[in-house]
């Protein structure tokens, strides 16, 4: 009973979570790759509009695949946000060097190690002009911002910081990516959060949990990969594959 119950534990193991991340990485070995940061493209890749071209007040959440071989499994993940009226776009993320915590270090939707940005989710009008100044002050008040604070895996990393800031704000209406590395870590040790949007969320050292609720359906975190299903807006979520649906 006990081996039959293990073998069948083993066969969803590898059928959700071992199976998507070597399709994924098949895939990722088939793309072309800068040989470095330095010979990233870090550029803008023209998927936002100038600011000045946007008179409503905007919050963003955006994503791209991150560098060398850790882009066959995971993204990595920023926000952009503009009040109403004439005012730039401002970049908020995490990275790994220094301060964690950095605004405006890039354009808005610059490419990231060369790999094109893209919308995850955005927020328009007048509930993100609502919404602006707190979201400013919750990053600002990141738990994990002193220097050597980022840990690339399980977290805190850049996917640690805007799940936190979703978190937080509920209202934004974003869920990351199941391939957003990082997105579930809450602390070290055994953490349960359930956030003002009804999502719950428990997580053991961010190596593995579980999360459910209206944004981010039933999702089952696992080494930082994330397998499960959007009910809300029908989609599968694949580990390093992302979602498959709407």
């Amino acid at each position: 009973m006990i081996r039959r119950l293990l073998a069948r534990l083993l066969l969803a193991f590898a059928f959700c979570f071992l199976l998507p991340v070597t399709a994924s990485t098949l895939w990722w070995t088939t793309i072309e790759r800068p040989g470095s940061w330095r010979a990233a493209d870090w550029s803008s890749a023209g998927v936002l509009p100038a600011a000045s071209e946007v008179p409503e007040a905007v919050i963003h959440v955006m994503g791209a695949r991150t560098g060398g071989l850790k882009g066959a499994a995971s993204v990595h993940s920023w926000l952009v946000w503009k009040p109403a009226g004439i005012a730039p776009w401002t970049r908020a993320e995490v990275v790994g060097w220094g301060r964690p915590v950095r605004r405006d270090a890039y354009a808005p939707d610059a490419r990231w190690y060369s790999n094109e940005p893209f919308l995850i989710g955005s927020l328009v009008g007048e509930a993100a002009a609502a919404l602006v100044p707190a979201i400013e002050a919750t990053v600002d008040a990141y738990p994990f911002a002193e220097r050597g604070s980022y840990v690339m895996w399980p977290g805190p990393n850049s996917n640690t910081f805007v799940a936190h800031v979703l978190r937080e704000h509920p209202e934004i209406g974003v869920a990351l990516p199941p391939h957003a590395v990082g997105k579930d870590y809450l602390g070290a040790g055994l953490r349960a959060r359930r956030d003002a949007g009804g999502d719950l969320h428990l997580s053991a050292w961010g190596y593995a949990g579980l999360s459910v609720g209206p944004r981010r359906g039933l999702e089952i975190n696992l080494l930082g990969q994330t397998f499960g299903l959007d009910l809300a807006h029908p989609a599968l979520k694949l580990p390093g594959i992302g979602r498959v649906g709407t």
